[in-house]
């Protein structure tokens, strides 16, 4: 299990946490205060917190709050103080280590919130965003290579793969070459370097239209780092073979990539052909392939248009997923 080692310089106060699709969340999970729950992604706990409340100790029910980021796990600590919560440090795709280490078999319901939080974003140091100048960093765990260590060694072949299977960057071939020409000359040490040198690679109509040509490149590295797929593919499969009968599990995805894996682990985890009770909903587009189609509600924050619950049951074991857009 993942140290419990906190940096003192760190202060929680600063990590600001608004939960988005908080309500529909809590909804999805349909919690019982005498269950066991699991958020695999605490940030600044604000589910977290919100489903600690609803729990009941005397009755047995506790939260299980996990995540890879020392920063996160500092924060969720000091905001769950009091409530039956436990924190531990360690990334969901280890969920089921962790659940066995602390002695649970089960769960009646679990949470992944996928994505940089706006913390990551916000903390230029961490390297995650392009608008101010500061180390290629962008590790979620502030352990192990870094996007600096990513870009100066990797293969013009394989930056472009990681640029366009990750980043679904169409001039991922171009910004390739660029990166590895830039650190013949020196090393790319920094964010406004690297996105100096994707802006480079843009064709002058493409820079006049993108605002931001370095969105899709900074994506790409930052799931490569994390081994952010990976990750999601072994947490869910951890998380639902510990989900009791009856459990839940909720996901919010952020981009289009985490949201057809979740999809589509979702689907092979169907009721077998002839048994009632799948039900699959999204918004808008693939209406031939569900059902029900329905409009995005408004997620409680920003305004993101958010994609309502995609639920599917299996074996008396009900999933839900919610989809929220970037903006």
């Amino acid at each position: 299990m993942g140290s419990e080692t906190i940096g003192q310089a760190f202060d929680p106060a600063s990590f600001e946490h608004v939960p988005v699709l908080l309500n529909e969340c809590l909804d999805g999970l349909a919690i019982d205060p005498a269950g066991i729950y699991l958020d695999g992604t605490a940030g600044g706990a604000g589910h977290s917190r919100q489903i600690a409340l609803r729990l009941d100790a005397e009755q047995g029910g506790r939260l299980i709050s996990l995540d890879q980021d020392p920063d996160a796990v500092q924060t969720a600590r000091a905001r769950l103080a009091g409530l039956p919560a436990t924190v531990v440090q360690i990334n969901f795709r280890y969920a089921g280590q962790a659940l066995e280490q602390l002695g649970i078999d089960k769960i009646n319901g679990a949470l992944l919130d996928l994505g940089v939080s706006s913390h990551q974003l916000d903390d230029a140091a961490r390297g995650f965003s392009y608008p101010a100048d500061a180390p290629l960093d962008m590790r979620m765990s502030q352990e192990g290579e870094t996007a600096a260590d990513l870009v100066n060694t990797e293969s013009r072949e394989e930056l472009a793969r990681i640029l366009k299977d990750y980043g679904e960057e169409p001039f991922a071939w171009q910004i390739a070459g660029k990166i590895v020409e830039a650190r013949e000359t020196s090393p790319i040490e920094t964010t406004l370097q690297l996105a100096d040198i994707v802006a480079s690679a843009m064709p002058p109509a493409e820079r006049r239209k993108n605002k931001n040509p370095s969105r899709r490149t900074f994506q790409a590295l930052r799931i490569a780092v994390n081994h952010e797929l990976d990750a999601l593919e072994e947490g869910l499969d951890t998380i639902f073979d510990h989900l009791a009968p009856g459990g839940r599990l909720c996901v919010i995805t952020f981009h289009s990539l985490e949201d057809r894996l979740v999809k589509n682990k979702f689907r092979r985890w169907h009721l077998p052909a002839g048994v009632p009770g799948l039900r699959l909903r999204r918004q808008g587009e693939g209406k031939a392939h569900y059902p029900e189609a329905h409009r995005g509600r408004q997620a409680g924050t920003g305004g993101e248009p958010a994609q309502p619950f995609c639920s599917s049951a299996r074996f008396g074991e009900t999933l839900s997923r919610i989809r929220r857009r970037s903006v």
